[in-house]
């Protein structure tokens, strides 16, 4: 039984959050932002935001460089700037069976030495921090309590996994996080066998945690599964769908609900009239999660069964709501789906966290635990704790100041320039309304916020309900840019499908980070966009190649009102194109471009490279590196893979007796389009040399977006080389130098 008198803080205050990052280029500026939730009627259109508001933010990113640091932002780090500080706990950790036998004392000072770990590592290589330092209690109670690597610990979508590594082996691996051949930043099968499934995408735990443990009881196996899902994944269907079947399945699973106040729950946390999580709470927590407690119910469960009538479900329902009483609004709702609730629980009381792990693992009784806890991001290093957003993912930063070392972009990013373009757009037009699924920041719309506050709509992790929404405004004619990256698009494909391109709705795809995205890797890699979305009927699929382009795809998208329409983009910064001379203003208004028309960049005789998106600006480099060795090389942008540029197709092939297509996208794309064109027109039939050259059919790992490409294949070298060897020039290929 749970031993009594070990109580929590007598609250835990909801955290100031603040926005996502605002992408503003220094060309745009917003004289207010909003801070109070409106109702503005657009478009005669009563529109209602639902995004929090009356919540205190960081101002701009640029205040990070006015913070005035405390003399300690954690301890071990005093005086001191991105030194290692000495850990002589955490040193004699190397596997979680070195944890077992230590004492309360020497687990909170093995967790003190952890968050130091994460944070020095972090500020040498950049990655998760926020995350990462929320569960550091919750990390050490695990590895603690459970027996790893037999009983799994699926990490929902993985960022907070840091401490997890240092704790199974990989600490000494630490500083190559994210960097070529290094660790990844998320769970991975193949790098630990502490790692049971890999993540990177969210709301998948609960599922793989089901599936586990009912091949866990098909072999007649007794260890544990937990998966931990923080309260943003937890709004993603999926997890309410695995929760719904783990309680219809009856398998034991513990499922771990990390809260850290960011997503409304039924809870209420960030509403700011939250219910204490003090002695009271922790001690009803404990008492749930106390073993003769839970057995009795069960026994009382199994007794109940045979009474008559609907006595049964009243003595549930009794049941239910008294321990929903008593704590928090919240159990209700998981009951309802059939798992046991505890909590709310402080997810950095490491005493607590303890008892009611053990008790749960020892409790001998069938079905579905869900632990509540409350959490903060950041937790133990200032900066975080004050900007938890901006400290999710990071850059190498300075320990002493909270400030990150980013040098100054010689060019606008991309979903800079494409957040510029769309507040122009929107200006210009009232009816356009912006959509993303939790990624405010990374999208740009944080920044498009500040202008139209009631014109974005933050859906939460709901990819597919955003596509379907989208769907639903453009019924009423507005126009709806559905801003998703393209690697989280592909869990909304069905909708894309059955709710927008059967029904010829004229929603518009954006999709930040297509193609390769360096230190992130195959989870959130943009690879296969361009294949799954243009062979739709009904779809309009385009890719600038530049800034400008890109500016006037977001204008092209706003003025098709007859059907879908999809462009993606890639991440990082632009090429520094001069806007002005593109044909863009200092508003950032586009021009619409004509449907299905390319355009040639460069003149030449011998070779025609077909470029699409970033393909062309590859072209164009090879090209140079081609004229070194003699050969002079027509470059097209496509800018179309659909409908595509039958005339400009037809020209290349006609004046040039080889035919490269470059594309940063999967097999099955922009090249496989081409290819079936030039076929059903017999251009295959005669002379013609057509080399497609994309993404291999294989995952490029995590690396430097140089590396990566030169893994896939794309480098303008082995383009300038694909050229010289189809030309029969193979030793010229070989000479080819950057």
């Amino acid at each position: 039984m749970a031993p009594s008198g070990i109580l929590c803080p007598s609250g835990i205050a909801a955290k100031q959050m603040s926005s996502r990052n605002s992408l503003a280029p220094k060309r745009l500026a917003c004289s207010t932002s909003p801070t109070t939730s409106k109702r503005a009627n657009t478009a005669n259109v009563k529109q209602h935001s639902n995004r929090r508001r009356n919540v205190k933010t960081r101002a701009n990113a640029d205040d990070e460089d006015d913070l005035t640091p405390p003399t300690r932002w954690v301890d071990g780090f005093e005086g001191r700037t991105n030194i290692k500080p000495p850990t002589p706990i955490l040193d004699t950790v190397n596997f979680p069976i070195h944890m077992k036998n230590m004492n309360t004392k020497q687990l909170k000072q093995l967790a003190t030495e952890l968050r130091t770990d994460v944070i020095y590592n972090v500020c040498n290589t950049g990655g998760h921090l926020g995350s990462s330092l929320g569960v550091i209690e919750l990390t050490v109670a695990l590895h603690h309590v459970f027996n790893l690597p037999e009983d799994k610990i699926i990490w929902d979508v993985g960022h907070q996994s840091y401490p997890h590594k240092i704790l199974t082996g990989r600490r000494d691996q630490m500083p190559t996080m994210r960097q070529t051949n290094g660790l990844t930043p998320f769970t991975k099968r193949s790098e630990s066998e502490y790692d049971p499934f890999g993540a990177g995408h969210s709301s998948t735990s609960i599922s793989a945690g089901l599936g586990m443990a009912v091949g866990r009881d098909i072999k007649q196996k007794r260890n544990n599964v937990i998966a931990v899902i923080g309260d943003g994944a937890i709004t993603g269907g999926m997890a309410y769908e695995a929760m719904n079947h783990a309680g219809f399945m009856d398998s034991n699973i513990i499922v771990i609900l990390n809260d850290n106040q960011q997503v409304s729950l039924p809870t209420q946390f960030n509403n700011m009239n939250q219910d204490p999580v003090g002695a009271l709470s922790s001690t009803f927590a404990r008492l749930q999660s106390n073993k003769p407690l839970r057995e009795l119910r069960e026994t009382a469960k199994a007794i109940t069964k045979q009474l008559p009538g609907p006595l049964p479900d009243v003595a549930s329902k009794v049941d239910e709501y008294a321990r929903g009483m008593i704590s928090g609004s919240g159990s209700t709702l998981f009951e309802e789906l059939g798992l046991y609730y505890i909590g709310t629980i402080d997810g950095h009381n490491l005493d607590d966290l303890i008892t009611i792990l053990n008790e749960v693992k020892n409790t001998e009784s069938v079905g579905p635990v869900l632990i509540h806890l409350v959490t903060e991001k950041g937790r133990g290093y200032a900066p975080a704790e004050q900007a938890q957003d901006k400290y999710h993912g990071v850059g190498k930063f300075d320990v002493a100041t909270g400030k990150q070392m980013k040098g100054k972009p010689s060019a606008p990013t991309y979903t800079q320039v494409f957040a510029d373009a769309l507040v122009a757009e929107a200006r210009a037009d009232s009816r356009v309304l912006a959509i993303h699924a939790a990624m405010g920041g990374g999208t740009g719309l944080n920044h498009f916020e500040k202008f139209f506050p009631e014109r974005v709509y933050d859906v939460g992790i709901a990819e597919q309900h955003a596509v379907t929404f989208a769907a639903g405004l453009a019924t009423e004619g507005l126009n709806p840019f559905c801003t998703i990256y393209s690697t989280f698009l592909q869990r909304g494909f069905d909708q894309v499908v059955h709710d927008v391109a059967l029904q010829k709705l004229p929603v518009r795809f954006a999709m930040d980070r297509a193609g390769l995205v360096g230190a992130d890797g195959p989870t959130h890699a943009g690879a296969y966009d361009v294949a799954y979305l243009a062979c739709l009927p009904n779809m309009i699929v385009m890719a600038p190649s530049d800034e400008a382009e890109l500016v006037h795809m977001v204008a092209t998208a706003n003025a098709i009102d007859w059907c879908p329409s999809a462009f993606r983009y890639p991440r990082g910064s632009g090429i520094g194109l001069d806007l002005e001379a593109a044909g863009v203003g200092p508003d950032w208004k586009g021009t619409p471009l004509e449907i299905g028309v390319g355009r040639i960049l460069q003149e030449g005789t011998d070779v025609a490279l077909l470029g699409y998106g970033t393909g062309a600006r590859y072209s164009m480099q090879a090209a140079g590196l081609l004229k070194e060795q003699g050969v002079s090389a027509t470059v097209a942008d496509a800018r179309f893979c659909k409908p595509l540029d039958t005339k400009l197709i037809d020209r290349l092939v006609k004046e040039h007796p080889v035919l490269i297509i470059v594309e940063e996208g999967s097999v099955g794309g922009f090249g496989s389009h081409v290819l079936q064109y030039l076929a059903m027109s017999g251009q295959l039939d005669g002379n013609l040399k057509v080399r497609p050259m994309c993404l291999p059919d294989l995952n490029i790992e995590h690396g430097s977006a140089d590396w990566q490409l030169e893994q896939a294949g794309l480098s303008p070298k082995q383009i300038a080389a694909t050229c010289l060897a189809t030309l029969g020039k193979s030793r010229e290929a070989l000479e080819v130098t950057i």
